[in-house]
Parts: C-alpha cells; sequence; structure tokens
C-alpha cells in the first residue's frame, strides 16, 4: 500500500485562496445560481405540530412499506425490495427528484455532480453493491473469479495531479522538496497503514472492512474509537508537516472534519478499509461518470419509478397496537397532509431529522458538516506547466478540495469548454457556525472566492469562466468524532426492529455511498424478514 491513494488523499498547506488576487478579475461578475436542497421545506417539517396532524381526519393509503427518504439508502431499500419481487412499497422523497447527496445536474457542456463523484471499486465483501454494478453494466463479466469492470467507466488517465511549487506534478503527494525525516515519517505511515489494512481481528473479521458494520469488533480497534486521529498521530510520532497537511487533507475530503474531531478509528480505516476487488489489476482504482455518483442513484430510481413521491415529506409515524405504522406526510405540492397505513416503516433519513417524526429517536451526540460544491463552467480547459490535466486536480497552497473534470471520461475532455466541479468543506470551527455561514454568504461572494481559488491555481483561466453555480449542503455528511462506534444515539437507530427500520449513513458513521447502499439493503432485507416473505439474502 502506498499514499498515492487517488482522491481522497493530498498535500494540502495553509489558507490561500483569499477573495483577494483574483488573477486580474477583479470584481466581475459571473452568471449563476445559488442552489441546494430545500432548506424551506426541511425546515417547515419543524413547524408541524404530530398531535395535530394525527388529529387529521381524511382518507388513508394503505401500502406494505413506507420508505421515508429517497436518498441513496432510501433508493437502495427500494431497489431491493424490487429485487426480491416485493413491489408493496411506496417511496416519499422531500425533494423534486431523489439522490440525495447523489444529485447531480447538467447544461450544454456536460452532466455534472452536485456532490458525491466517484466510486471505489468496491471490496469482495460488498456483495449487495457487486450484485447491483452487475446488474447496472458496470461489471461486464468475470476472469479468474474476480469481476470484470467496465473499462470504459474506470477513471481514465491521467487521474491526478497536484499544484506543487510552481507546476503540476502526477500524484497528490509532492514529489520533490521533502526532508530526510519528511520521506522516513511518510514510508513509516504507509507501512503503519498496510499493516492495518491486512489485520483480522480474533473474531476472524478484517481489522477494517468497507462496509464499516463487517469490520472486526476486536477491541485491539475498536478501542481506537476513543481517541482523535490527531492524537493517535501524536502518539505515533507522525509530525512531519507535510505528512499531517496530506492526513488531514484525506479526513476532510471524506469525513468533512478536522483530525482533532475524527476518531482514531475513523482515521485509520481511511487508509485501510479499501481492498477493491476485480481483475485485470484495477483494484485500487475509482467508477466515474461525468455527472458522478448520480449515475448510480438514476440508476436505482429508474428501477422503482412507479413506487416514488416526490415532494412529499415523512411528518409523523407512531407504531399501532395490533401492528403496522400510522403515518402522516405532506405533499408540498398539494399542500395537503396524507395518510399512509403501513405494515413497515423504514427511515432512510439523518437522524437528527428522524427524532422528529417518530418517538424515541435520538441524535445526541451526532454531529453534521456542511459544505459547498461549485460547477464552473469555462470556455477552454485548465492547462498549466508541468503534467497535463486529471480528472481530480488539487493544489497544495489551497485550503480548499481541488476540482474534477466533468468532461474527463469524454471524447471532448482534452479541449474546451468542460465543467469543473469545485469542491470545499467547511470544517473549521462549529458546523453549526459555519452553517450559519454558508447560508447567508450571497452568490456574489461566493462567486470571488471560488474564481479566486481556481485561478490561483490555473491562471490560464484568466477570461474563461463563463459561468459559476453553487450549491449548499447544510447537512452533508456525519462526522465520525470520538465514540462513534458506542454512540448510544447510533447503537438504538442500528437496533431498530420492526415495524419501524432505520436505513441511513448515519448508522455507518461514514457518508460515503457504499456504506449508504449497504444500509439500505440491510434495512430491506429486515423488513422482508419482518413481513415473514421469503428472499435469498445479497449480504
Amino acid at each position: 500500500m502506498t499514499l498515492d491513494i487517488g482522491r481522497r488523499g493530498v498535500l494540502a498547506g495553509g489558507l490561500a485562496a483569499s477573495l483577494a488576487g483574483c488573477a486580474g478579475e477583479g470584481d466581475k461578475r459571473w452568471p449563476g445560481k445559488l442552489l441546494g436542497a430545500d432548506f424551506d421545506r426541511g425546515h417547515a417539517l419543524r413547524d408541524l405540530d404530530p398531535a395535530r396532524a394525527l388529529a387529521e381526519t381524511g382518507p388513508e393509503e394503505r401500502v406494505g412499506v413506507l420508505i421515508a427518504g429517497g436518498g441513496v439508502a432510501g433508493l437502495a431499500t427500494g431497489w431491493r425490495l424490487a429485487e426480491a419481487g416485493f413491489d408493496n412499497f411506496t417511496l416519499l422523497e422531500l425533494e423534486d427528484e431523489p439522490g440525495g447527496n447523489a444529485r447531480g445536474g447538467a447544461n450544454t457542456v456536460s452532466a455534472f455532480p452536485w456532490g458525491a463523484h466517484y466510486l471505489p471499486i468496491p471490496n469482495r465483501e460488498a456483495k449487495a453493491l457487486i450484485h447491483m454494478l452487475k446488474q447496472f453494466g458496470m461489471i461486464i463479466g468475470e476472469e479468474g473469479g474476480a469481476p470484470l469492470y467496465d473499462p470504459y467507466q474506470i477513471c481514465a488517465d491521467l487521474e491526478e495531479r497536484l499544484f506543487w511549487q510552481g507546476a503540476w506534478q502526477e500524484g497528490l503527494y509532492p514529489a520533490t522538496g521533502l526532508s530526510a525525516d519528511d520521506s522516513a515519517q511518510r514510508d513509516r505511515f504507509s507501512a503503519a497503514m498496510a499493516a492495518f489494512s491486512r489485520a483480522t481481528g480474533r473474531d476472524g473479521r478484517p481489522a477494517f472492512a468497507s462496509p464499516m458494520a463487517l469490520s472486526s469488533r476486536d477491541e485491539t480497534y475498536t478501542a481506537l474509537d476513543g481517541g482523535t486521529f490527531a492524537a493517535w498521530l501524536d502518539q505515533q510520532h507522525f509530525t512531519s508537516g507535510p505528512l499531517r497537511a496530506y492526513i488531514r487533507y484525506c479526513c476532510r475530503d471524506d469525513y468533512g472534519a478536522e483530525l482533532e474531531h475524527v476518531s482514531a478509528w475513523a482515521g485509520i480505516r481511511y487508509f485501510a478499509c479499501r481492498r477493491g476487488w476485480a481483475a485485470r489489476n484495477v483494484s485500487d482504482r475509482e467508477l466515474v461518470w461525468p455527472e458522478g455518483n448520480t449515475r448510480l442513484s438514476h440508476d436505482m430510481a429508474k428501477r422503482i419509478a412507479p413506487h416514488i413521491c416526490p415532494a412529499q415529506s415523512l411528518v409523523h409515524a407512531a407504531p399501532q397496537e395490533g401492528g403496522g405504522v400510522l403515518a402522516l406526510a405532506y405533499d408540498h405540492k398539494a399542500k395537503a397532509l396524507r395518510r399512509y397505513r403501513a405494515d413497515a416503516l423504514v427511515l432512510a433519513m439523518p437522524q437528527f431529522v428522524a427524532r422528529h417524526l417518530v418517538a424515541g429517536i435520538s441524535a445526541q451526540g451526532l454531529t453534521y458538516a456542511p459544505w459547498v460544491v461549485a460547477n464552473i463552467t469555462t470556455s477552454r480547459c485548465p492547462e498549466g506547466p508541468g503534467v497535463p490535466l486529471a480528472w481530480d486536480n488539487v493544489s497544495a497552497a489551497s485550503d480548499h478540495l481541488g476540482y474534477v473534470v466533468a468532461t474527463h471520461q469524454t471524447a471532448s475532455g482534452a479541449d474546451g469548454p468542460t465543467v469543473l466541479t469545485w469542491y470545499t468543506a467547511l470544517s473549521q470551527g462549529k458546523p453549526e457556525d459555519q452553517r450559519r455561514m454558508m447560508l447567508t454568504r450571497p452568490l456574489a461572494e461566493w462567486q470571488r472566492l471560488i474564481a479566486a481559488d481556481l485561478l490561483a491555481m490555473n491562471p490560464d483561466l484568466t477570461g474563461a469562466i463563463q459561468s459559476i453555480d453553487v450549491w449548499r449542503w447544510g447537512h452533508a455528511m456525519i462526522r465520525p468524532t470520538p465514540g462513534f462506534l458506542t454512540n448510544p444515539a447510533r447503537l438504538a437507530g442500528e437496533a431498530l426492529s420492526g415495524p419501524v427500520f432505520h436505513a441511513h449513513s448515519d448508522i455507518s458513521g461514514l457518508s460515503l455511498f457504499e456504506e449508504a447502499h449497504y444500509r439500505g439493503v440491510l434495512a430491506a432485507e429486515a423488513t422482508l424478514s419482518f413481513l415473514d416473505t421469503p428472499y435469498e439474502s445479497l449480504l
């Protein structure tokens, strides 16, 4: 195992991309929109009185399974029910279209992601995900017993580059300018993470697996959840500035959190859990599409399209004597309450939302990271000295997370125009303060900040920016802070049993596609068992 781990790692350093120094662009304004999840719809739920809502009378719709939430976990729940031949279910989605953090958009130049933008080649243990990728044509066969992936859906060369010391270099870790101690610590850290990756607990499970639920429960490893990753690095004498900056970027990129906020278990898992299973030496690669993981969410949604009810949100649900659940939903288009009587309910939503809707659910101790994603349309592709344009492009001088090229997988990827998807995690300070800042900052200010960061990396794009659209994620991902493995709220969500089940990456403490998919499939199979419906497990 080496430290060159693709999109999930970089050497980042310092706060560089400020509002000033916009490479000659000055106070220029660009066309664009300030977008995001429908905060008004979400916040409206807090103002509804459950007791009053329950008193509302009207016709009830009977359904076998009601799925509340159309993100990856909810879609995976519906997909799994359909795979089992069970079609008596309805999925309610707050937004006008499903997808959650795996949503995307498109313009005349390209499709692009608004959130998650790639999927690592899954581990052997991710059986349900591998089954789905076969169904969707991403796995096209088998060689030597291992899945054969469609090469056109694996990230094309060049995968990544780093802007370092005035030029672009291949890879995301500096190849020059390191002291002997920096290099020695880098190699020692790489060896330590490789050892964790190979480790097996006393229960016979991998120390760190993906999905995380299949990881060892051996206290040798789970005890790491009690402290921060920063403290563990200090204890192991990993003090090199370049190495710490690299690891910080990794945690912000996947967890939206600083080293001081991430548990040591989660930090190590980042580097130790990936053991992709694939033919033709692509096990450490990524599946990439112009629209990002929207490709996967759309494929799941197409499979269950007749069951999806957009612009409806769960308001309240309560188990009933004699079995089943009475649920009330608000139809945001009809502006009316709807009543559902279901044999089972799957809460495919974060726990900070679910706690408002179902009695007994808690989100105590769970915190969520805000993010901002921008899609920047340019009249030409970035260039710059050094190696050519890559799919993933990061500056070592920026405190943001770089950009990916939406057209990288297309025939026009080498030439303009293009769309660059830019990311930043608002990880410094309290999440609630960062959310407040994010929601009150005007579009023009976001555009100036984003343009400054992009042009600091690529001054050759001066005059080429045509538009900047900005998407705000108030609760983009749960943060795996110390103690999340034993957090009572998380464990209670994991232990929910019929007629109410919980399906969300919250339960994993890791906001990743593969985790949300696993939790959705797990909830679907638990629901089928609860309803005494025969099925053959995919897990």
